[in-house]
């Protein structure tokens, strides 16, 4: 039997999905397909390359990620993404997505095409970085000759690259609305309706899941949350620990 393991966008909250897997191998489970949607895809491709969910959280912690994203006032967006570049060549310096130990695919949004495009070989990093590229916040990302933003406007979790490879899928879900936020800001406010709109296009993914893992506590947390990120990691943890067992994971 193939297991597949589909892992949404999110932010910060995608570290979430760490603390998801860690309980998974504690149950005994296995992955022979990822696929991944923004911070899905760099917590998919880190793992796939063979660390482990802990070493992956401290990696998040150690490294300043607003240090190295890089102002480029254009018309396209604010923030350019080569920094984050650097930082993923540290730690997969192969940059190639022949370099994992488990097969990943990455989704990212063609933005002149409209349409979700996803990718399971040649340069890994671009393609994290494209499916990582919000829109507004980040110039576009070419490549392949395509120009890419965020694989999450248009599939944030992408069950159907790998529903065909697999006979099992268990999919992690970090974006949880809940209805007690406090929206104390106009940034929390767009926050929360991206979050909203892009989760409009998980509905369908989730039917296709015969595990979904959806913590309710990630809400509390902004996609802007990295401080946090082991209190995120733990959420993950222990949602999966205390509401799941290991016969969950078997047909």
């Amino acid at each position: 039997m193939k297991t597949g393991l589909v892992l949404s966008g999110g932010g910060a909250r995608g570290i979430c999905h760490l603390g998801v897997i860690k309980a998974l191998e504690e149950f005994g489970v296995t992955f022979d397909y990822i696929a991944g949607t923004s911070a899905g895809s760099i917590t998919g491709s880190l793992y796939s390359y063979g660390y482990k969910p802990d070493e992956i959280v401290k990696m998040i912690s150690e490294t300043s990620l607003a240090k190295s994203l890089k102002l480029a006032w254009t018309w396209t967006g604010l923030l350019s993404l080569d920094g984050l570049r650097e930082i993923f060549l540290k730690y997969i310096p192969e940059n190639d997505f022949k370099a994992l130990k488990i097969p990943v695919t990455i989704a990212a949004t063609e933005i002149r095409k409209g349409k979700i495009e996803y990718f399971t070989q040649g340069e890994l990093i671009p393609a994290i970085l494209a499916s990582s590229c919000v829109p507004v916040v980040f110039n576009p990302v070419q490549y392949n000759g395509g120009l890419y933003v965020d694989g999450g406007v248009l599939d944030n979790l992408p069950v159907k690259a790998i529903y065909d490879q697999c006979q099992f899928i268990i999919g992690s879900h970090c974006n949880f609305i809940r209805s007690d936020v406090n929206l104390k800001n106009f940034r929390s406010v767009i926050e929360r309706s991206l979050l909203m709109a892009i989760s409009g296009s998980t509905t369908v993914s989730k039917t296709l899941c015969h595990v979904l893992i959806e913590p309710p506590d990630v809400g509390y947390y902004t996609g802007f949350d990295l401080s946090k990120a082991k209190e995120i990691f733990d959420v993950g943890y222990r949602y999966t620990k205390e509401n799941f067992t290991a016969d969950h994971f078997r047909l």
